[in-house]
């Protein structure tokens, strides 16, 4: 599959088709679509800005970051019309119609929310468009609007943007469309990307400075938000004066999806000036609490945006220095071996159940592993982290778990557990 030729989509929504065809009987069957939507898009980059999860295709290394970013785009609406809508395809066979109507609402969302993007019905030469077609060309259109040549922080926040077009999708779906609703939605358009100020200012406001890095973040974004002067300058003076966390009055309703996007962009904004004090993690358990989010919330989004950092590190050194870098690793660190001992024995039994990780760890007990072993032992008990529960909504940072630090992430004598009890 080739994104930049036409016919992608089509050739996408085939591979895909076992996928989506588990995503429309989880829309039905998840106690909470947006739980099911969290853990599709975390992994994808989406959300942080970055399309940084491969794809499954096996060409996919070699696809431009615009191309992977329109894939990603149209994967993430796909999903959420699938995980929200009252559609569902028992058989493959029935897929293709759920599919056709899925791109339909998907092109009439983008051409009422987003007229700039609209896209022609017929050709130059009058032949009506397919609706494929037709979605290729939206696609195509909101993805140029990005700037991916530029510094990290302005590609991230042009790139995700696009998570609240997938929010703001899940929630006209629910709709009559109307003009009315159309210009709510415009209007709730530019509401979530002021929105995305308040929060920076909270965040950037914790420690009483601001620094130089979150002001110059809060510049990068308003290059990226698409906002008139005027809404420039009154972001401006949000951003200079502060703002409680009492009032923030974020256009949330009970999404926890966006609550929890509104929480991590808060946690990348600590990030912006290299460390994270006492004062902006109180801060951070006082807007979840204005978020109406749970404790573990936090923790998670901690560690997502953690992972998220240490994986992509390469990418934020004009950032973060090699001191920051040991802080967010020890952070990190920490976080997952807390949560390793906690679930032990779930840890345990993950283990035992795989014969080929066995074999390894029983080798490795007499002799010494050779570097491809090594490789096979990291990745495997990698995936059985991935099992438990609290981490199975979030990327981890696979290149960063290395040997060593999973062996630091893992309860204290493990491994002879794990061996005595097979013996």
């Amino acid at each position: 599959m080739n994104p930049k030729s036409k016919g992608w989509l089509k050739e996408y929504l085939n591979f895909r088709e076992k996928l989506l065809l588990q995503i429309t009987a989880e829309g039905h069957e998840a106690a909470h679509p947006d739980f099911s939507l969290y853990q599709i898009l975390q992994p994808t980059g989406l959300m942080y800005g970055q399309p940084v999860t491969p794809l499954e295709f096996s060409e996919a290394a070699t696809w431009s970051t615009k191309d992977r970013l329109k894939v990603l785009l149209a994967e993430s609406l796909v999903s959420s019309s699938l995980l929200f809508q009252d559609t569902s395809a028992k058989s493959p066979g029935q897929l293709p119609l759920v599919l056709r109507q899925t791109l339909e609402q998907i092109n009439q969302y983008y051409q009422e929310v987003f007229p700039e993007l609209a896209a022609s019905g017929r050709t130059f030469f009058g032949r009506k468009k397919d609706i494929l077609e037709l979605s290729e060309e939206i696609f195509e259109r909101r993805i140029e609007k990005l700037d991916l040549k530029a510094a990290f922080w302005v590609r991230f926040f042009h790139s995700s943007l696009l998570f609240l077009d997938v929010f703001m999708f899940g929630q006209w779906s629910h709709t009559q469309t109307n003009k009315m609703v159309s210009d709510f939605f415009g209007y709730q358009r530019e509401e979530l990307r002021t929105a995305v100020v308040r929060v920076m200012a909270i965040a950037a406001h914790a420690n009483r400075k601001v620094e130089f890095e979150e002001r110059k973040l809060m510049e990068y974004f308003l290059q990226s938000a698409g906002l008139s002067a005027e809404q420039k300058k009154r972001c401006r003076e949000i951003f200079e004066q502060g703002m409680a966390v009492e009032d923030l009055a974020l256009p949330t309703g009970n999404s926890w999806l966006l609550k929890k996007y509104f929480l991590e962009i808060a946690i990348l904004t600590f990030w912006s000036d290299k460390r994270v004090e006492d004062r902006e993690l109180d801060l951070l358990h006082r807007l979840a609490v204005a978020l109406d989010l749970h404790r573990d919330d936090v923790e998670n989004s901690l560690l997502a945006v953690e992972g998220f950092v240490l994986e992509h590190w390469s990418e934020l050194d004009t950032l973060q220095d090699k001191k920051s870098f040991e802080e967010v690793s020890e952070q990190f660190i920490q976080r997952m071996a807390a949560i390793a001992s906690k679930n032990r024995t779930k840890l345990l039994s993950e283990v035992r159940a795989r014969n080929e990780l066995m074999a390894l760890l029983k080798r490795a007990r007499s002799t010494e592993l050779d570097s491809e072993d090594k490789e096979e032992l990291r990745n495997l008990l990698v995936e059985v982290l991935r099992h438990v529960p609290t981490l199975v909504m979030i990327s981890l940072p696979h290149h960063f778990l290395t040997l060593p630090i999973l062996m630091q992430i893992l309860p204290k004598n493990f491994m002879a557990d794990v061996l005595s009890e097979a013996a």
